[in-house]
């Protein structure tokens, strides 16, 4: 069976109280009850792993490439805009990555505009909410 794991960062356990009207009232434990459901739906296993520190996203990044993780969906929070290494470790781990935003990052702040970690990603999709996610799962599902 495909695994395929689900990596959010920083802030993303504060979902369903840090800002609502950015990104909703569905905690980060529905979001991951809803896409359990949705990856069973699928036939694929999905592995979640959030972390409001870059070293330990980092690490699980190598621990899911040893494992051979066959997709990747990356949350990587305020991350995203400044994290070298988290783009080298999402580069280098050989693992089919989706980089995945709640907000439309094109819409907010100037400094959000730019993502460092999407250069390493096979896509990026923002501003959907979090079916971003479920669109992401699909896709990396699909792939043989």
């Amino acid at each position: 069976m495909k695994t395929i794991a689900i990596l959010n960062g920083p802030n993303l356990d504060r979902l369903g109280r840090r800002e609502p009207q950015i990104y909703g009232h569905e905690t980060l434990a529905d979001l991951e009850k809803r896409l359990r459901a949705e990856a069973a739906a699928l036939g694929v296993d999905v592995v979640f792993f959030q972390s409001n520190h870059e070293g330990a996203l980092v690490d699980r990044i190598s621990q899911l490439a040893d494992s051979k993780a066959h997709g990747m969906i990356v949350n990587a929070g305020g991350l995203t805009h400044t994290s070298v290494a988290l783009r080298d470790a999402i580069a280098g781990s050989g693992i089919p990555t989706i980089e995945v935003h709640i907000s439309n990052i094109h819409a907010r702040e100037e400094f959000r505009h730019k993502s460092v970690t999407g250069g390493a990603c096979l896509g990026i999709i923002a501003g959907l909410g979090r079916e971003g996610y479920s669109y992401a799962l699909k896709f990396l599902a699909s792939r043989s």
